[in-house]
């Protein structure tokens, strides 16, 4: 049968890069194979849980371009798609494994259970559940009920062999007698992650649970309770974690984590999910820009590195340039386009205008961010000098005099196009005695404010002729108020 995957974050937190990299493997997986992906919301830790983080987890999934086939605002057959409108599920597959003597009632206090464990730390020992509850009589269970101590269930772990295959890994086996008698529902009637977890995807007909690495050890006590509830366990795929460059796992320390930062920080959809497929996955050869489509038609599981990927945000500046390099002209004035209204930029009237300037300046982005900065002379009045600037190119004798001769014969030139405007700067520069070079440095200061720019003559036509002459005057006006001792 086509697989059924499920991405089930929890809404404690907005959507982090690794959550977001495990929905992308479960979506590629189903999208590769014609199957189903859900998303599921597990939701039962009530105090930390919140409809915000709901919908930051939603934003996140959808501006990543990771449609789901069941859940929320989709709706389904296998629903509700939030744990929290499904406790009664968990409690009854609870009470039947109870009956079924699976599971047994707890009525141990957390006083006595921490004593234990202080016991058991003081001897030096790895402490476990004592079975004292197991060991109860009839009658001491009824008159515990009667006096209605608070209970919770735990399972009853089997002498069993502890080991299962793993997509990712291989063969994975525990010690046994490390598992000990977890709790499935506590004495608040709400139910663990193992039981909810277990009973959500034998409901769901989930075939593969894609995963991090920091569930390995959870999937013994999984694959007890799949057993226990008489359901085929799905197969299980455990992804590496995502680590910071110090090889530690990737943290707030790292820089951000959550995926709606790095939309505010200027990164493309596209870019991002390219660069998530490959934390711990290779398509194999030195393939590294991947569309969607190239991706789904890739992927598989086997091709998971058993290994941490290491979160490079160098490599994702790269990446994240190459997308804006070849996104087309019109989808990228739409996305810069609210990072420079933003700032308090006014967007060009003309939008042919707007598309040249950004087709000059993309060269030079590697975000989105990145055009505020790189647009903003041309899209105010005014020019503000870089005093590294002002150092560097206008401390020449006579610059105002060779940016005057420059203004004058940029009134003339015709048509005022690129190539005719190169030729005017170099037969100036010759006419006046210097190089072209600190004539077209000069000028861009004039132009721009800054060292740096796109190429000069394509920015001179990009401005036309009345905004170039008016902001040389402007710089040669700059001048004379400094002084030569200014400049210099």
């Amino acid at each position: 049968m086509p697989p059924r995957v499920r991405f089930a974050p929890s809404p404690t937190g907005y959507l982090h890069v690794g959550g977001a990299r495990t929905a992308l493997f479960n979506w590629l997986y189903a999208r590769r194979h014609g199957g189903t992906f859900v998303l599921r919301i597990e939701d039962t830790d009530v105090q930390r849980s919140s409809a915000d983080m709901v919908a930051g987890i939603v934003d996140g999934l959808r501006w990543l371009g990771l449609d789901w086939d069941e859940g929320p605002e989709v709706g389904g057959s296998h629903g509700p798609y939030f744990q929290s409108e499904r406790l009664d599920r968990y409690r009854k597959a609870a009470a039947r494994l109870v009956a079924e003597g699976r599971a047994y009632y707890c009525y141990c206090s957390p006083e006595r259970l921490r004593a234990e464990r202080e016991k058991a730390e003081a001897r030096g020992d790895a402490w476990q559940y004592d079975r004292a509850c197991l060991a109860l009589s009839a009658e001491q269970i009824a008159a515990r009920e009667a006096s209605g101590a608070p209970r919770a269930i735990r399972f009853n772990v089997p002498a069993t062999q502890a080991s299962f295959d793993d997509i990712v890994h291989g063969r994975i086996a525990f010690d046994p007698h490390a598992i000990e008698d977890f709790v499935i529902l506590r004495s608040d009637n709400y139910p663990t992650y193992h039981l909810s977890v277990v009973v959500d995807d034998v409901e769901m007909r989930i075939t593969h649970v894609i995963r991090g690495d920091d569930h390995i050890s959870n999937t013994p006590k999984h694959l007890l309770l799949f057993e226990a509830l008489g359901a085929p366990a799905p197969a299980f795929a455990h992804v590496p974690l995502i680590l910071g460059g110090d090889k530690k796992r990737l943290s707030k320390r790292h820089g951000a984590t959550s995926v709606t930062e790095y939309r505010r920080q200027g990164y493309l959809p596209s870019a991002m999910v390219n660069f998530l497929a490959l934390l711990g996955w290779s398509p194999g050869g030195d393939r590294e820009l991947m569309s969607a489509g190239e991706l789904v038609a890739s992927f598989s599981l086997e091709g998971i590195s058993g290994g941490n990927a290491v979160f490079n945000v160098e490599k994702l500046d790269w990446m994240n340039g190459q997308y804006i390099g070849r996104l087309p002209v019109g989808e990228l004035a739409a996305a810069a386009a609210p990072f420079v209204a933003e700032a308090g930029l006014s967007l060009p009237s003309d939008p042919a205008w707007w598309h040249r300037l950004l087709d000059l300046l993309r060269p030079r982005a590697k975000r989105l961010t990145d055009f505020v900065e790189l647009a903003r002379p041309f899209l105010v009045d005014t020019v503000e000098y870089d005093s590294s600037a002002i150092a560097q190119h206008l401390s020449a004798p006579d610059v105002a005099g060779h940016l005057t001769a420059l203004a004058v014969a940029l009134r003339t030139v015709e048509p005022f196009d690129e190539s005719h405007v190169e030729a005017v700067v170099r037969r100036t520069a010759a006419e006046r005695g210097i190089t072209a070079g600190s004539l077209i440095h000069a000028t861009r200061v004039a132009l721009t404010g800054r060292t740096t720019s796109p190429g000069l003559f394509e920015m001179i036509a990009l401005l036309g002729r009345e905004r170039t002459v008016v902001r040389l005057e402007e710089l040669v006006n700059f001048l004379a108020t400094r002084g030569t001792r200014g400049v210099s």
